[in-house]
């Protein structure tokens, strides 16, 4: 049985999606400091650690992420936060999940074969070098 959110709630989380879209971190951070679940997801299965990597935020990629944010989710549609900041060659980003421990190879597409299929060299070269 699925409860239906008021539109208040709504509101205030298409709010929240949009902090991260928007790279609003210290106050996308305090909402998660107060309670705000760190893997909330809208309706298409993308969290707010996705939507901060698409839309090339690593600042809040890296916020997220020491809150606990899960790295390994992906999206209705397979994908991961690193295959998103793969996909918008954001080198720093993913740095940033890498560091975090995501991994190249999963999801569907991953980010290596975001990279492959994108002839995105950069993004190939950062996910394929060996790790220290």
């Amino acid at each position: 049985m699925s409860e239906e959110l008021d539109a208040e709630t709504l509101a205030f989380a298409h709010r929240m999606f949009d902090l991260a879209r928007d790279g609003a971190t210290v106050e996308l951070a305090d909402y998660v400091d107060a309670g705000l679940p760190v893997d909330l997801t809208n309706d298409k299965g993308d969290t707010l650690l996705v939507l901060a990597a698409y839309h090339a935020h690593p600042e809040t990629v890296a916020a997220l992420l020491a809150r606990g944010a899960d790295h390994s989710r992906t999206n209705d549609r397979g994908q991961t936060a690193l295959a998103a900041a793969t996909f918008r060659s954001s080198s720093e980003a993913v740095r940033t999940l890498l560091a975090a421990g995501a991994d190249p190879h999963h999801g569907s597409p991953s980010a290596v074969q975001t990279a492959q299929f994108f002839d995105l060299t950069e993004m190939l070269t950062l996910l394929t070098a060996p790790t220290g």
